[in-house]
């Protein structure tokens, strides 16, 4: 089981496939924002049945994608979850070596990123509810660069490197108590190589 601060790398294709459940990652994702929840309240996020929202909770847990937390409430017959590891990381240098593994590697990062896709959406169709302030700060950009393979790889780090150091900022302010202006934010990257 990796440690709470740092990211769990999938490589087998069980979780995988667990977790590029439509319904599994959305779940997942609420979690991981909510640090902690019920079944009740994320079944009233995603508009389904408590029993089938507990099911999947079940099927990403037995995976270790989740896990147990302490309970929230008084009540000792709500069962809280909680991630199990601070983020997930999906490689596809770990599904190379089977056709298998390839398909279900593909079909993962399409379920990811129609996600993302529909995430975007929803922000540009509230974007005149956000104010000035937020539109201002979005980012929406596309960079067309000549690049290597090792040099992409080089980028990918440094920007890494800086979402983390921002991320850690971030979550000392708030732990500091500066909450206010404070939302969730996405950040969704892709460099990938293409021909014209």
């Amino acid at each position: 089981m990796p440690e709470k601060d740092t990211d769990r790398r999938i490589t087998d294709l069980g979780t995988l496939k667990a977790l590029a459940h439509p319904l599994r990652m959305k779940l997942y994702r609420l979690l991981a924002l909510a640090r902690t929840a019920t079944a009740s309240q994320l079944a009233g996020q995603v508009d389904e049945a408590v029993s089938l929202v507990s099911y999947h909770l079940r099927k990403l847990a037995e995976h270790g994608l989740i896990e147990e937390a302490e309970a929230g409430s008084g009540d000792a017959r709500e069962r809280w979850w909680q991630p199990a590891s601070k983020g997930l990381s999906v490689r596809s240098a770990d599904f190379r070596d089977a056709p298998e593994k390839v398909a279900a590697h593909v079909a993962a990062s399409r379920v990811f990123q129609e996600q993302r896709a529909e995430m975007y959406r929803t922000y540009l169709d509230q974007r005149a509810h956000w104010g000035t302030e937020w539109n201002a700060a979005v980012v929406d950009s596309e960079s067309l660069l000549r690049l290597t393979a090792g040099e992409l790889a080089d980028l990918q780090q440094d920007l890494l490197d800086v979402l983390r150091k921002y991320d850690a900022q971030g979550s000392a302010r708030e732990a500091a108590g500066e909450t206010e202006g404070r939302e969730h934010v996405a950040l969704h990257m892709y460099g990938f190589p293409f021909r014209v």
